[in-house]
């Protein structure tokens, strides 16, 4: 197989969150084609995501290897530069100065409102956020996450009665949003799951009651002096909690099962073209 095929099957599989599987793309690709900057980035990029201190280093180590191949590959380098910035200054001292040299060469290489200097502009902007910078994105990326359950929980509940209605469920295919939806139908069907689609079904309102009726239990057992101070009435919002679980659960099924057809898709191109040099030779 070309390197080309190995990165273009790298670039679909990190666009639906497959990093494990494009480490084993581009390994393969690395050990079949060769040394190469490209597949290095990847690899790095794939090992970077995973966000753990093991992982932190192999990125740093792919990342290294592709500059040695091709020092001025300003994805190379502006991905390192993101691995240096979030990395702690204090366990790693070196990658903090890397990134200052870093960043210099990728002024020096990449013109002014490039795609790249947009990306160190916003890994600096993160790196050197404040206390109360970071609370303020962390609220604002909860309400993002709100939002995104919010949609799902709609989605999900329009295909929980098309099913109710014995419509057929169509095939998502490497629609990562539609796998998401099946995998949730699935995973709501049954009588002893019936609150939770109404909870789903009523999500606004569910939290409003499930608000109201926590307050109120807290309130009546401290002004009854049943208890100087309460957290009991916030049990009712257990329903709600296991709601949400289902979706994230949905969304991990959802994504797993797209990550496993693409690689289906590659493995069967990649017998056809097998069973085609054969054939030719």
């Amino acid at each position: 197989m070309e390197r080309q095929q190995y990165v273009e099957r790298c670039s679909e599989l990190f666009a639906v969150g497959g990093h494990e599987a494009v480490r084993a793309t581009a390994e393969a690709g690395l050990q079949e084609c060769g040394p190469d900057p490209v597949l290095f980035r990847w690899l790095g990029q794939a090992h970077a995501a995973a966000d753990e201190e093991d992982h932190d280093r192999e990125a740093e180590a792919a990342y290294r290897e592709g500059l040695a191949l091709a020092a001025d590959d300003l994805g190379l380098l502006v991905s390192y530069l993101e691995l240096c910035l979030r990395s702690d200054s204090f366990d790693h001292p070196g990658r903090a100065r890397r990134a200052v040299v870093l960043r210099e060469r990728i002024e020096e290489l990449a013109p002014p409102g490039s795609a790249e200097r947009v990306r160190v502009d916003d890994a600096t902007g993160w790196a050197g956020r404040g206390y109360w910078d970071d609370l303020k994105v962390s609220v604002a990326q909860g309400q993002a996450q709100h939002a995104v359950m919010a949609e799902q929980s709609v989605l999900v509940t329009d295909a929980l009665r098309r099913a109710a209605r014995g419509e057929p469920s169509e095939d998502t295919g490497e629609d990562l949003r539609a796998a998401e939806v099946a995998a949730a139908v699935e995973l709501l069907q049954g009588a002893w799951n019936a609150p939770l689609r109404l909870i789903l079904a009523h999500r606004v309102g569910a939290y409003v009651l499930t608000f109201v009726a926590a307050f109120g239990l807290n309130k009546a057992l401290v002004w009854s002096g049943v208890l100087d101070f309460s957290l009991w009435g916030w049990l009712f919002g257990v329903p709600m909690l296991v709601a949400e679980a289902k979706l994230r659960q949905a969304k991990k099924l959802g994504q797993e099962r797209v990550i496993a057809r693409i690689q289906a898709r590659h493995d069967e191109t990649h017998l056809s073209d097998s069973a085609l040099g054969t054939k030719h030779l």
